[in-house]
């Protein structure tokens, strides 16, 4: 892994595989994992169980924990890997605050199999029913590396692997 400690930031909507890759790529690069999934208020959970999109409210904070958790890390001079939705440019831009330790990592999956996974996902609170919503709030990043989300997980690693010279 380059010397140079970063935030690879995986984003997308809903199923698009995050979590599982981003935890596949952190375990091969020796980085830290962070799933942005973790920095939610039990209300945001509460809310999203419910099949409720969060608020520009109820995001603000949580994108704020979520950069506190990937500062915290390169300040220890560690590469993090982080799992966040970051569905807006705007989201996208209050994580980064323009530091160029942040890297955008966007996992791109048909709607089609987004569905199809969040059918099968079993015990998480992100389900069926927030997908349209997610994919109408989504905003293609003009500025992430973009990897084929339909590739098996050790691909897309293998891809960001390469493409981030890690």
């Amino acid at each position: 892994m380059e010397d140079v400690p970063r935030a690879i930031v995986l984003i997308g909507p809903t199923g698009t595989g995050k979590t599982t890759v981003g935890d596949a790529l952190a375990g091969e690069v020796g980085a830290r994992f962070v799933d942005a999934d973790d920095a939610h208020t039990p209300a945001s959970v509460a809310k999203m169980r419910r099949g409720e999109p969060l608020t520009e409210a109820d995001r603000a904070p949580w994108l704020d924990r979520v950069r506190a958790r990937c500062l915290e890390a390169l300040a220890a001079g560690k590469t993090v890997v982080v799992t966040c939705s970051a569905l807006r440019q705007a989201y996208r831009e209050r994580l980064a605050q323009s530091d160029p330790r942040f890297v955008f990592v966007y996992l791109d999956a048909p709607r089609e199999v987004l569905a199809r996974r969040l059918s099968e996902r079993k015990g998480h609170f992100a389900g069926p029913e927030l997908l349209s919503s997610q994919l109408a709030t989504f905003e293609r990043p003009h500025d992430a590396l973009i990897v084929d989300g339909r590739l098996s997980v050790s691909a897309q690693v293998e891809s960001i692997r390469a493409a981030l010279r890690l």
